[in-house]
């Protein structure tokens, strides 16, 4: 988006057109475009439908806040979703932290978690019409004053005795967050982080090279190793090997669902005794540098990697199978499974966990774990194992026939196999139900039948 299309989004004007685009009931069909195009210039009316689309995109991440704000295509792909935005302000404020520097903000959407939390923002971005946005979407959202590029910054004041008797503050200044860091870091205490999600977008589109984050990997390497507190936000699949080895690296899981990647340097070793209030037990760590971990939300439970244990052994499959959060297979904290939860007494007070569980792998580097006992655990799903049959496509369709197998869902790991494709192939019918997992074994290649055990993942 260019400035002058969002001066005009942000205008009164922009107001009237955005209001006249939410009441059209179908404001991608043709009709809707004349009938904007009747009360405003083409230009605005073309903007303030798109506005409709990257809304309903919005709505995914956001819920019903989404329908508050201004969007670029860009600024929708790379917003982190409410509930991650959320755990993550609240860890800030459990480590003390009360003003946050973003760079790289975007839209805002992380600005405005990070005000819902008490804490006060400056937010820069380097592109003017996307700044712009932000400062609009800030009015909208929460009410506060707006700020031009020349604004005050309000981690002056913040940074010795946090938000001021007004309440958190924020502002969002358009300029290079790499330019302008050190003088809004400067005399920055332990109660002010940077906050950094890096942009993964060239102009050919998505990338996950890390020489396009932008800002670049060395900015982001600096700030981890400053005195003042740094989170950043990546993608999950970023490369392992680049992780600082003294920083804390959290894979985040939103129902289920590998989101990001979170990099954690807390001055005061990480404050490690400081739960997450959020966690069942009091289970969640802020960060302890050097640590690799998994948090799942919504429950906000966290695994550790243990780097001292032990492989899994690799053995054929027993009568249950484990499927590990993805946050928990990339963390590498799959030995978490074996660990039993704590129970709670009587008396309502949480009692130690029973005797770790035999657990072991199918096959090398395959994330599917086994055992001969059921595991109640929020870390993973849990199938019985009902059937082996031969995985070969003559024998699958004779089994799914013999069933009257109707609703067939397939699963496979580390598998040359499209699920889809291959259900087709299956020729599903009949009114039975089937859970089929393709994986590899000792015994090489297997098709095992199961069925999900549906407590398997209840708090513990």
């Amino acid at each position: 988006m260019d400035l002058h299309t969002a001066q005009l989004l942000t205008s009164p004007e922009g107001e009237r057109a955005l209001t006249l685009a939410t009441g059209l009931s179908d404001p991608d069909s043709l009709g809707a475009g004349e009938r904007m195009r009747r009360e405003f210039a083409p230009e605005l009316a073309a903007a303030a439908l798109s506005q409709m689309g990257l809304r309903r995109r919005a709505r995914a991440k956001l819920g019903p806040r989404a329908d508050q704000l201004l969007w670029t295509s860009d600024g929708v792909e790379q917003a982190t979703r409410a509930s991650v935005s959320a755990w993550r302000a609240r860890r800030l404020v459990s480590a003390g932290i009360t003003t946050v520097l973003d760079i790289g903000c975007g839209a805002g959407a992380d600005v405005l978690a990070f005000l819902d939390a008490g804490l006060s923002v400056t937010g820069v971005e380097i592109d003017p019409a996307t700044a712009l946005l932000a400062r609009h979407n800030l009015s909208a959202a929460r009410a506060v004053p707006a700020a031009g590029a020349g604004a005050h910054n309000p981690l002056g004041p913040a940074t010795a005795d946090g938000p001021g008797p007004a309440g958190p503050q924020a502002v969002v200044i358009a300029g290079d967050g790499v330019e302008l860091a050190p003088g809004l870091i400067q005399g920055a205490t332990r109660r002010v982080c940077v906050y950094l999600d890096p942009a993964r977008r060239t102009s050919r589109g998505r990338s996950w090279r890390v020489d396009d984050l932008s800002p670049g990997w060395p900015f982001v390497e600096a700030q981890l190793r400053a005195d003042h507190a740094t989170c950043v936000k990546l993608g999950p699949g970023f490369p392992r090997e680049l992780l600082p080895d003294d920083v804390a690296a959290i894979w985040v899981s939103d129902h289920g669902d590998l989101v990001e990647c979170g990099l954690w340097h807390l001055p005061g070793d990480g404050a490690p005794d400081v739960p997450d209030p959020d966690a069942p037990g009091g289970t969640g760590r802020i960060a302890v540098p050097g640590s690799r971990s998994a948090v799942l939300l919504p429950s906000g439970v966290q695994a550790w990697a243990d780097p001292g244990a032990p492989a899994f052994e690799v053995r054929a499959p027993g009568r249950y199978l484990y499927e590990p959060d993805p946050a928990v297979s990339r963390a590498g904290a799959s030995r978490a499974l074996a660990i039993q939860p704590a129970a709670t007494g009587s008396s309502g007070t949480r009692q130690p966990g029973g005797a770790p569980v035999h657990i072991w792998r199918l096959a090398p580097g395959v994330g599917y774990l086994s055992g001969d006992e059921p595991i109640a655990t929020p870390l993973a799903t849990t199938f019985e194992v009902l059937e082996v049959i031969d995985h070969h496509l003559p024998a699958l369709r004779a089994w799914v026939k013999a069933h009257r197998i109707g609703t067939l869902e397939i699963k496979k790991r580390a598998v040359e196999i499209d699920p889809a494709a291959l259900r087709k192939k299956l020729h599903p019918k009949g009114p039975n139900a089937a859970t089929l997992l393709l994986t590899p074994t000792t015994n090489g290649l297997a098709a095992l039948v199961v069925q999900r055990l549906r407590d398997s993942r209840a708090k513990p």
